[in-house]
């Protein structure tokens, strides 16, 4: 029986994997959290085979959690499950101990297959970053040539949307309102955004932006 704690700050998403996981005999889910900082809580008194670890969230995100793993519970075996399918992630992941990442999208039978590999301290990446990291070791001249032409950061769909707005002055408020999100769900892609241009702040964040001609 492979032991699993979620961790992730929708309740939403914590339930459905429940569910989805519930038919699986060879899994169960004894322990949840809805950040990092809880979830080093729970491991005082849960030992866990896998922690089904998502990145974006409140208090203590995914990145952050990754590093306290690392030290305080090294045997511990770490998936990510996110939705953020950019290269740039997980390779940084990885280098902090993860020994899976998984997207949110994937299916059972490959969330499950994802468990499994881990618990048995194998490495495994969701079948959708595996293609996208295929096809870019398959052409570097064309990835070469991307990168020379712009050196533009990997930006979502939603993450350009978020941009646009910030930049017609927009409040975090104002932009969930506009795209139908919760105003964490902003605030994280707005801290995101300025992480990947790697700008000071919302200022310098829409300088750049302005610059590389993310916007107009």
């Amino acid at each position: 029986m492979i032991k699993v704690i979620l961790v992730d700050d929708h309740t939403l998403i914590r339930d459905g994997l429940k569910s989805l996981l519930k038919s699986e005999r060879t899994i169960q889910i004894i322990g949840e959290a809805e950040n990092g900082q809880q979830l080093l809580d729970l491991l005082e008194t849960t030992t866990p085979d896998v922690i089904m670890l998502d990145l974006n969230m409140p208090v203590m995100d995914g990145f952050e959690t990754l590093q306290h793993l690392k030290e305080k519970y090294p045997a511990v075996k770490v998936l990510i499950l996110t939705m953020l399918d950019q290269e740039s992630y997980v390779h940084k992941v990885r280098s902090a101990g993860a020994m899976g990442y998984v997207l949110k999208t994937a299916g059972r039978d490959e969330l499950v297959h994802a468990i499994k590999t881990v618990a048995n301290d194998n490495s495994f990446i969701s079948s959708e970053v595996a293609i996208n990291l295929l096809k870019k070791a398959n052409n570097p001249d064309g990835a070469a040539q991307n990168a020379g032409s712009k050196n533009n950061p990997e930006l979502s769909k939603r993450e350009m949307e978020v941009l646009k707005l910030i930049a017609e002055g927009y409040t975090n408020a104002e932009i969930a309102d506009k795209l139908f999100a919760s105003k964490r769900t902003i605030e994280s892609h707005r801290q995101h955004l300025i992480e990947k241009t790697k700008a000071r702040n919302t200022a310098t964040l829409i300088k750049y932006a302005i610059q590389e001609g993310l916007i107009d």
